[in-house]
């Protein structure tokens, strides 16, 4: 006979080990553990809430892009509205806990594999859900910002962050109206790209939306449409 310890201690954790590591809830456990070490190093100040966002990035709203990256796949699933990491914590979260307590009654109820496949559609369906119904609430207490389109930068002052500038390569980092900076692709020719190295100053002058970067041309500083243009230097 077990001892109580047996019963009501060990024989518990045993069982919660074992279905933890079996299928369904082994899909969702190497998620969890991601889940776990983003938001410890979110505590830490490593990286922001908005990390899986793309943080101060031109907003997708107002680009020409075809629906891409997780922030359109959750909102075309219905569960968009919240910070990205928010929503996929809760929906592996949900869907590890779904998984683990269907096993378990799965395996009380004397079920074999084929029962134990049934809980992995049944489980995501909860996640999904329960996730759907969390980030609506969440949405409405914090609306995301509207963020900067292509066509705000267009006839702004940039500086170059690499070394040249041609028609195939080149970098510069834009300051928009609202003060945030972002780092795009520039394209330049001729004469234009020869005066563009790093540190230099240029005017974005249009965007390609095919080619997803910036025209630039050579430009004085002082030209910059910012909130000091204008001013004498002293």
């Amino acid at each position: 006979m077990r001892s109580r310890r047996d019963r009501y201690g060990g024989g518990t954790m045993s069982e919660f080990m074992h279905t933890a590591m079996s299928f369904p809830a082994n899909l969702f456990g190497f998620g969890l553990v991601v889940v776990l070490f983003y938001w410890l190093t979110v505590l830490v100040g490593a990286v922001g809430v908005d990390a899986l966002d793309g943080g101060e990035s031109i907003d997708a709203g107002h680009c020409d892009q075809s629906g891409a990256g997780p922030a359109a796949v959750l909102a075309a699933a219905g569960l968009g509205g919240a910070p990205v990491s928010v929503s996929l914590s809760l929906l592996i979260s949900i869907a590890w806990f779904a998984s683990l307590s269907g096993a378990v009654l799965v395996d009380r109820a004397g079920g074999g594999t084929p029962a134990r496949l049934l809980v992995l559609p049944a489980a995501l369906l909860a996640a999904w859900g329960l996730t759907r119904l969390l980030v609506r609430p969440l949405a409405r207490l914090a609306p995301r910002e509207t963020g900067t389109g292509h066509r705000d930068l267009v006839g702004r002052v940039c500086t170059i962050r690499t070394g040249h500038v041609s028609h195939r390569f080149g970098q510069a980092e834009i300051t928009a109206e609202d003060g945030s900076a972002h780092l795009v692709q520039v394209r330049a020719r001729g004469e234009g790209a020869a005066g563009l190295a790093a540190g230099s100053t240029a005017l974005v002058f249009d965007y390609d939306p095919e080619g997803g970067f910036f025209h630039v041309m050579p430009c004085d500083p002082v030209l910059d449409p910012g909130p000091d243009a204008g001013r004498l230097p002293r």
